[in-house]
């Protein structure tokens, strides 16, 4: 009897010869290619202007490449659906930002549990969900506090848990310590650290380079372009 060829499983990331250029003609990414497996810890790190924000996006399915090919979980972005890469984006990412984002009337907990809104999930349900992504990033303690009654780290914190609460693979965090101080940032990177080794892929795009040396992989984006990529040994 002939044994089957084991099923290989795509990258969740890739990037083939991506080109971008936005209306009116900037050129601001030049044949981009990388690939990203599941379950890795990877920083995409530049200078302002190096072309990683248009990465973000692309990644993201916030936006179209000019050329080349973005596929997610093996789907190209480029033929599907308005519909249908919503539903990518809904069930497979979560966004994280320097600024958390957060409605300021809302509780931690409600705040979270509104990242479920489009997933036809009860209210009851989108409440319990969010409340245990609140302790998994530490914040039991802070369920009904609102945006006002939180530190800068913690604010950051109910960010990811809202970005985590559906577990989406993927987890995107654009400059996630940009607005901390030094001890608030290192615990949110941590946190991130901690999200990976329980198996969210995670990609921290930064133009801060100690941040991003602490990483595993790092690719370096200048001008639109790969300039170099740094793997684990």
């Amino acid at each position: 009897m002939t044994t089957p060829p084991a099923q290989t499983v795509p990258p969740l990331v890739e990037l083939s010869g991506v080109d971008h250029v936005y209306p009116g003609g900037t050129h601001v990414l030049h044949d981009v290619s990388f690939q990203v497996g599941h379950g890795e810890l990877v920083a995409i790190v530049g200078p302002s202007g190096s072309g990683k924000s248009t990465l973000l996006n692309l990644i993201g399915t916030l936006d179209v490449a000019t050329s080349g090919t973005v596929r997610i979980e093996g789907h190209d972005i480029a033929v599907l659906k308005e519909r249908q890469i919503s539903a990518l984006r809904a069930c497979s990412i979560g966004f994280v930002f320097q600024q958390f984002f957060l409605s300021g009337g809302v509780s931690a907990v409600d705040n979270v549990a509104n990242g479920l809104l489009y997933r036809g999930i009860g209210r009851g349900q989108r409440r319990s969900r969010a409340e245990a992504a609140l302790r998994r990033v530490g914040l039991g303690h802070r369920l009904e506090h609102r945006p006002h009654e939180l530190s800068g780290g913690e604010k950051q914190r109910v960010a990811i848990a809202r970005a985590v609460v559906g577990g989406p693979p993927l987890l995107l965090a654009d400059e996630p310590t940009g607005a901390l101080d030094t001890a608030s940032g290192a615990a949110v990177v941590e946190l991130l650290r901690e999200l990976n080794e329980t198996g969210t892929t995670v990609l921290v795009i930064t133009h801060d380079l100690e941040l991003a040396t602490g990483l595993p992989r790092r690719i370096k984006v200048r001008d639109g372009r790969i300039a170099e990529e740094v793997v684990p040994a």
